[in-house]
C-alpha cells in the first residue's frame, strides 16, 4: 500500500481490517471516488452506499458499507480505502450471463424453462451469482415436478466466455413421468367417483393413455380438475361445497402417484326470491328478461355468472360500457333456500368520440367505415362494437381484427373505438389439383382480386377441368354499389359437362351464360338476392343409350335452347362464421324461373335450413334439411331432365354413390327427379389433441333423403338413410373431406359406397 493511504481501511470478501492503528480515527468524508467499475454506473454504487459526503466514517460504518455493497450481489470483492478525506470505494464486478442453454428437455419447452428462471432473477444479461444456482436448480425441478417428472436429474456447468461473461449450460435427464395409480374422492355422496372422474383431465391408465397422456400427473391439471369439481357441485345446488384437502402420494421409486381429494358437500340449495337492486337505468321488467335464475330452481353458480353477464351486456347496449352487476346470495341454511339479489351499478354513460382504424395499408378507410354499426358521437354499445368487428372479419380482407376502447384523456365520459386489422394479400393466384371419386382428377386455376385497388370490389377469373366438367368463368362484384349496401355483380360462364362419367344418364352439354345479380340487405341478418341471366344450352346424346323418357323430351323440345332465367333468394343468416360455424341459423328460400317466350319454360324452388347449437364440453349439434321442387309451365310439359334434382353422395346422403338415388332409366342409371327431400343431423365433436386447429372438424352423422319423379308419390318408405363418421380439413391445398358410412333401409338396386372422400373441390 502506498504512503498516501497510510491511515486507510481495507475490506475484503470475508473480513474488514483496520490499517494503521488498532482503532483508526474517524474522519469526515469530503468526497467519494469509485474505482473498478465497468458495466455498473457509479450512480448505482451511490444508491446502495450508506455513506454520503459530509458523513463521519469509522470502523463500524465502514463494515456496514461493505456489507451493503456485498448484499447487492453485484460484486466479487469490495474494499474501502482513505485518500486524505476522500473515501475510495474499490470494487470487482461479477460476470454477467451471456447465454443459458438446455440439453435433453422434451417435456417442457426451452422458452418455458427460461421464463421460469427469469422469474427468479436468473436470465441472459443478468449478473451471475453462483449462490443463486441452488435456487435455480430448485426452480427447474419445480417445473418438472409440476409435470409429474419426479425422477428428473439436472446437471449444470458454468463456462467462462471471457473475463466478464459466462455461459451456463444445463443438462437434463427427464426420466419417466409418474403415472396416476389411483384417484380417491372422500366425502362425496351426491355424485359417484365415476361421475366426478369423468369430467377430470387426469385419469388412471386406459388403453389410449399412451397417446392422451391423461395418466401423467400434473399440478396444473390437478388444479384445473379441482375447479371442475367445484363447478360440478356449485352448479348443482351445493352452495357451500368445499375441497378440504388434497394429498399427492408418490411411491419410493417415483413411478406411481396416488391422489386423494377430501371434500365436504354441504346441503343442496334451491333459489328463493330473485331481486334487482342498485341503480336500474333500464326498466326492471326489461332486465328480468335476462335473469336465468328463477324461484324454485336448483341453485347454480353458472347461472348467476351468465345472468350477470347478460345484464351487463344489456346495459352496455345503452352506453354503460363499464357497468358492474354482482350476484349476492342470501342464504337460509335451515330451509336450504338461497335468495339472490343482483346489485346493478351502471356507472357513467360513455360516448364515442372517434372510430379509428389501424393497419389498413391498402384497404381504403371507407371500405372499413361502411361496415361500422357503432357510430361516432353516439353512446357506445358493446353489441354494436362487436357486430362491427364481426362484419370486418366477414369481409375476408383481414387475417385478424382486434378492437380496443381506450378512454379519452381528460374526459370521464368519452372513449375512442380503435380497430386494428392485419391485412392478408388481396391478390390471389391459385393452381389446384385434386381428386374426387365422382369427378376424377380435378385441375383448377383461380385468379381473384377480392379487394381490387383497396376498394372492396371483387374481380375474378376461374378455370376448372375434370372428367365431368370444364368451366371458364369471369366475375365482378361490387358489394356497395349504393351507399345503402346494395350489391351488384356480373358473371360470364362457359361450361361443358359430360354427365356420362357420373352415375346419371349419358349426355353432354355445352352452356354459355351471362348475367347480372343484385344483393339487398333488409336487416342485419336478412338478405334478398335477385339475378337475371341469359343462357344458351346445347345437348349432344347417343340415341342408342337413351331412356325413352329422355328421347321423347328431346324429340319434342329439340336439343338446343335459348332462355332468360330470373332467380331470387331470401336468406336469414345468424351464423357466427360462414365456414365452420358453431352457433346460429341459416334459412334460405331460393326460386328460379325462365321467362315466358323462352325455348323452355320451367321453374324450381328450394328451401334450405341449417341450425347450429353448442352442447356441453365443446360439442356442437347441427341439424340440416333441404327440399326442392321443380315443374314446367306454358308449352313445356315437364321439368327438363338436365335440371333434375339428384341425391346420394357426400353432399346429400353419404354411404350411397353420388347422384345414384331415385328413379332410374332402363340401363339402371339415375334419372333424377323433380322432387328432392334430404336432411340429417350431426354432432360435431372436439378433435382430440387438435382443439387449437380451427380448420379441422370431426363429426358423427345421420343422413336421410331421396328424390322422386313427377309420376311418383313421395313416400317415407322410399327414404334412404345412413350413419357414420366424417372429417373435414381445410388444408392449404384445398378441402379434404372423408366419410365412413353404414347405409340402412337400402334396396338391392342401390349403389353402396361406404367410404367416400373428396380433395381439392369446393363445398
Amino acid at each position: 500500500m502506498s504512503k498516501a493511504f497510510k491511515a486507510g481501511w481495507m475490506c475484503g470478501l470475508t473480513m474488514l481490517c483496520a490499517v494503521g492503528t488498532a482503532s483508526a480515527e474517524s474522519f469526515v468524508v469530503d468526497d467519494i471516488r469509485v474505482e473498478g467499475l465497468d458495466r455498473i454506473s457509479p450512480g448505482a454504487i451511490f444508491n446502495y452506499l450508506p455513506i454520503s459526503v459530509g458523513d463521519s466514517v469509522d470502523d463500524k460504518r465502514s463494515r456496514d458499507a461493505v456489507r451493503a455493497l456485498f448484499k447487492t450481489g453485484l460484486f466479487k470483492d469490495v474494499r474501502l480505502e482513505r485518500d486524505g478525506d476522500v473515501l475510495v470505494v474499490i470494487v470487482q464486478e461479477r460476470e454477467t450471463i451471456s447465454d443459458i442453454t438446455f440439453e435433453g428437455n422434451k417435456a417442457i419447452k426451452t422458452e418455458d424453462l427460461t421464463k421460469g428462471l427469469k422469474d427468479v432473477g436468473f436470465a441472459k444479461g443478468e449478473v451471475f451469482n453462483e449462490s443463486k444456482l441452488d435456487k435455480v436448480l430448485q426452480e427447474l425441478k419445480r417445473q418438472y415436478f409440476a409435470n409429474g417428472k419426479y425422477g428428473v436429474r439436472i446437471e449444470h456447468e458454468v463456462i467462462p466466455v471471457d473475463d466478464k461473461t459466462v455461459e451456463v449450460a444445463f443438462t437434463i435427464s427427464e426420466g419417466e413421468a409418474a403415472r396416476i395409480k389411483q384417484i380417491n374422492i372422500i366425502g362425496n355422496e351426491a355424485f359417484t367417483d365415476e361421475q366426478i372422474r369423468d369430467n377430470f383431465k387426469l385419469n388412471t391408465p386406459t388403453w389410449i393413455s399412451w397417446f392422451t397422456k391423461d395418466d401423467q400427473y400434473s399440478k396444473q391439471k390437478l388444479s384445473g380438475d379441482l375447479e371442475i369439481l367445484r363447478s360440478l357441485y356449485q352448479d348443482n345446488g351445493y352452495l357451500n361445497f368445499s375441497v378440504d384437502s388434497t394429498q399427492v402420494s408418490i411411491t419410493p421409486d417415483k413411478k406411481d402417484v396416488y391422489l386423494t381429494i377430501n371434500v365436504t358437500e354441504g346441503d343442496k340449495f334451491v333459489v328463493g326470491d330473485v331481486k334487482l337492486a342498485g341503480t336500474l337505468i333500464v326498466k326492471p321488467d326489461d332486465l328480468f328478461k335476462f335473469v336465468i335464475t328463477r324461484k324454485g330452481m336448483t341453485f347454480s353458480r353458472k347461472d348467476l355468472t351468465a345472468t350477470s353477464k347478460l345484464i351487463t351486456d344489456r346495459l352496455g347496449d345503452e352506453g354503460y360500457a363499464f357497468a358492474n352487476v354482482n350476484a349476492i346470495p342470501e342464504i337460509d341454511a335451515k330451509s336450504r333456500v338461497a335468495g339472490i339479489t343482483y346489485f346493478v351499478d351502471p356507472g357513467q354513460r360513455v360516448y364515442v368520440r372517434r372510430v379509428n382504424f389501424f393497419g389498413n395499408a391498402k384497404t381504403r378507410d371507407e371500405v372499413l367505415r361502411r361496415e361500422m354499426r357503432q357510430l361516432e358521437g353516439g353512446w357506445i354499445s358493446t353489441a354494436k362494437v362487436e357486430r362491427s368487428k364481426t362484419r370486418l372479419r366477414r369481409l375476408g380482407f383481414f387475417e385478424d381484427v382486434n378492437v380496443e376502447t381506450p378512454a379519452v384523456a381528460g374526459s370521464t365520459d368519452q372513449v375512442d373505438v380503435n380497430f386494428t386489422v392485419k391485412e392478408r394479400p388481396s391478390g390471389n393466384l391459385m393452381l389446384g389439383l385434386g381428386f374426387s371419386q365422382s369427378a376424377g382428377i380435378i385441375f383448377n386455376t383461380n385468379v381473384q382480386q377480392d379487394n381490387f385497388l383497396g376498394s372492396g370490389k371483387s374481380v375474378s377469373f376461374a378455370f376448372a377441368n375434370s372428367e365431368i366438367n370444364q368451366v371458364f368463368r369471369v366475375g365482378y362484384m361490387n358489394p356497395y354499389w349504393t351507399v345503402d349496401g346494395v350489391a351488384r355483380g356480373f358473371d360470364f360462364t362457359y361450361q361443358k359437362t359430360d354427365a356420362g362419367n357420373t352415375n346419371i344418364i349419358r349426355y353432354n352439354t355445352k352452356t354459355l351464360s351471362g348475367g347480372m345479380n343484385f344483393g339487398v340487405p333488409i336487416t342485419e341478418y336478412h338478405f334478398i338476392n335477385a339475378g337475371l341471366s341469359y343462357e344458351s344450352t346445347e345437348i349432344n346424346t347417343n340415341p342408342l343409350f337413351l331412356d325413352p323418357i329422355i328421347f321423347d323430351f328431346l324429340r319434342r323440345e329439340g336439343n338446343s335452347y335459348n332462355l332468360i332465367r330470373f332467380s331470387t333468394a331470401f336468406t336469414y343468416d345468424t351464423r357466427n362464421s360462414a365456414i365452420f360455424p358453431d352457433r346460429g341459423t341459416l334459412q334460405r328460400i331460393r326460386g328460379e324461373i325462365t321467362v315466358p317466350g323462352a325455348d323452355l319454360t320451367y321453374y324450381k324452388l328450394n328451401l334450405e335450413s341449417r341450425w347450429y347449437m353448442p352442447l356441453a364440453r365443446n360439442y356442437i349439434l347441427m341439424l340440416r334439411g333441404e327440399m326442392g321442387y321443380g315443374g314446367a309451365y306454358g308449352s313445356t310439359t315437364e321439368l327438363p331432365f338436365f335440371e333434375n334434382f339428384y341425391a346420394g353422395g357426400p353432399r346429400t346422403v353419404r354411404g350411397y354413390e353420388e347422384n345414384s338415388l331415385g328413379p332410374q332409366d332402363i340401363f339402371d342409371r339415375a334419372l333424377g327427379g323433380n322432387v328432392e327431400v334430404v336432411g340429417g343431423a350431426e354432432v360435431i365433436i372436439p378433435v382430440p389433441f387438435l382443439a387449437e386447429f380451427k380448420s379441422v372438424r370431426l363429426s358423427t352423422f345421420f343422413d336421410a333423403g331421396n328424390v322422386w319423379s313427377a309420376d311418383q308419390h313421395v313416400r317415407l318408405a322410399d327414404v334412404r338413410m345412413s350413419a357414420g363418421l366424417s372429417g373435414i380439413w381445410m388444408s392449404p391445398f384445398g378441402l379434404l373431406s372423408i366419410s365412413v358410412a353404414q347405409p340402412f333401409r337400402d334396396r338391392p338396386e342401390d349403389q353402396i359406397q361406404r367410404f367416400q372422400f373428396n380433395f381439392g373441390t369446393q363445398f
